[in-house]
């Protein structure tokens, strides 16, 4: 028969190890918040730097081409640059919701972990 003494022994070993795994699992689910928002950060940075210049670019390409054909058809090409401009907006919206609507993979590795975590303890 087991002591009081050895049973509230093996109950703290218990406890320690589960505090200790929890510990463990938060640690990881802070560092992988912490990645998160340093890729979101960089990710906006760069998604705004190449969308300004893209679009001085674009805007600049439109204006030379309008005044190349200005004599001609210059309604033309203010149109079909119009409509070529709202066209690539609307894509870009749509692909914009279709992403957040996939969702993100945040905290994926915590929560394999504590399913793995989970099974070990059942086992």
């Amino acid at each position: 028969m087991a002591t009081p003494q050895r049973l509230s022994s093996s109950l703290r070993g218990l406890a320690a190890t589960v505090l200790e795994l929890l510990q463990l699992r938060l640690e990881l689910l802070s560092v992988e918040a912490q990645e998160e928002v340093l890729r979101v950060g960089a990710l906006l940075v760069y998604g705004a730097v190449a969308v300004t210049f893209l679009s001085l670019g674009v805007v600049f390409l439109a204006l030379l081409i309008t005044v190349a054909l200005w004599d001609s058809h210059r309604l033309l090409a203010l149109a079909a640059f119009t409509g070529l401009f709202l066209v690539l907006g609307g894509v870009a919206a749509w692909l914009a919701r279709e992403r957040l609507r996939s969702g993100t993979r945040l905290f994926s590795a915590s929560v394999e972990e504590l399913r793995q975590d989970r099974e070990g303890l059942r086992s």
